[in-house]
């Protein structure tokens, strides 16, 4: 209730749960001014900002950082220091379900024990009347009769609760239950587990978090119930950087690439060998062509690796006068010097080290199996 009054213009309360991505709403507090943080959306992204300075001096935002990184590390944080409670949880998950029977059919034996003690009662009053006092005996009568139908319910209730007990669990219902106890991540990311849902487990174990900008990180130092205090630093992203952004093994994969054929077959040789774009889809010339502008990366040119004196295993094999696969072997050796932006890409070999290369070690074909019994045919 304490923390709702937000029309009072109180800064000491977190503020109710609100609708909206980000998860630490009414959490953050300025570590600069001691002011709370508030949160803005846009299409593209939601941050937290401090505008104390702006509305009450005229200047500018005191701190001001990207809500998404911060929310991960936060949840992340709060499930590692919550994954023990997880499994004592799922013991006593176990223990609840064990008791739960045990509890349902001492009330049903205790109403049992009730009942047949009235029952008994309303026997001996009966027994006790005046036979000739007719109107009172017929009265008895009918009570005995009320206490031995209760009786008779309960006993078929406890019968009942007897039959219907669950089998106790098995050996892999208990790993089951430990498993879905240690996995809070999996839990937390659910589909069903909404954000104000992952907003009331925050609150719950989550006093306060007091942030502070120190140089390329933001600091935070998380207050939880019961007066701990830990500290979570976030490296803020730099321009031009964000959780779209491919990942460098594959940048370096298209820049070299682009030195060697064009756009479109550079794009089938990405999907073939499975790589994917920073949002995940498959590689186009249209999104090819769009990332070598964005990386200052230019477009293949015809003739530039003759200018650079590059080969490749089809035009080597003709500079030796042999067949592509005795090229291969040779680089497969070691024999040959030749390199290979990554697998299924061309091979790319020096015309220098084709000329060094010793004609004698290419020798005659020979079958590509080790099997004896394979014979090699000579046209």
């Amino acid at each position: 209730m304490a923390d709702n009054a937000n029309s009072k213009g109180l800064t000491a309360v977190r503020g109710p749960i609100r609708r909206g991505s980000t998860l630490l709403n009414g959490l953050l507090r300025c570590g600069h001014c001691g002011r709370k943080l508030s949160v803005g959306y846009s299409k593209r992204c939601s941050r937290y900002y401090c505008h104390g300075q702006t509305h009450l001096h005229g200047g500018k935002l005191c701190i001001s950082f990207g809500a998404l990184r911060v929310d991960e590390s936060v949840s992340a944080e709060v499930l590692r220091q919550i994954q023990p409670l997880g499994v004592e949880a799922a013991f006593s998950a176990i223990e609840a379900r064990e008791s739960k029977i045990d509890d349902v059919r001492r009330q049903v034996e205790l109403a049992l024990e009730q009942a047949r003690y009235e029952s008994n009662r309303a026997q001996r009053q009966y027994h006790a009347v005046d036979p000739e006092n007719r109107i009172v005996a017929a009265e008895l009568e009918h009570l005995w009769n009320e206490r031995l139908l209760v009786v008779r319910e309960l006993e078929s209730k406890l019968q009942q609760v007897d039959t219907q007990r669950p089998p106790p669990l098995n050996e892999e219902e208990r790993t089951q239950l430990l498993a879905l106890g240690s996995d809070l991540e999996r839990a937390w990311n659910h589909p069903a587990a909404t954000a104000e849902t992952r907003k009331r487990i925050l609150r719950t174990v989550i006093t306060e978090i007091v942030a502070l900008l120190e140089g390329d990180e933001v600091h935070l130092v998380l207050h939880w119930q019961g007066g701990e205090h830990s500290e979570v630093k976030i490296p803020k992203p730099r321009n031009g950087v964000h959780r779209w952004t491919l990942d460098a093994t594959t940048t370096d994969i298209i820049g070299e690439l682009a030195r060697l054929m064009p756009d479109m077959s550079i794009a089938a040789l990405l999907n073939r060998a499975g790589k994917r774009t920073g949002r995940d889809n498959t590689w186009t010339e249209s999104r090819v062509r769009a990332f070598r502008s964005d990386h200052g990366i230019p477009v293949y040119r015809e003739g530039e690796r003759a200018e650079r004196g590059e080969l490749n295993l089809l035009e080597a094999a003709a500079t030796l006068g042999t067949c592509h696969m005795t090229v291969l072997r040779l680089i497969r050796k070691g024999t040959l010097e030749a390199r290979q932006a990554c697998k299924g890409a061309p091979w790319v070999i020096k015309a220098s080290a084709l000329a060094a290369l010793d004609r004698s070690m290419i020798g005659r074909r020979r079958a590509l199996t080790s099997n004896p019994d394979q014979k090699s045919l000579e046209f």
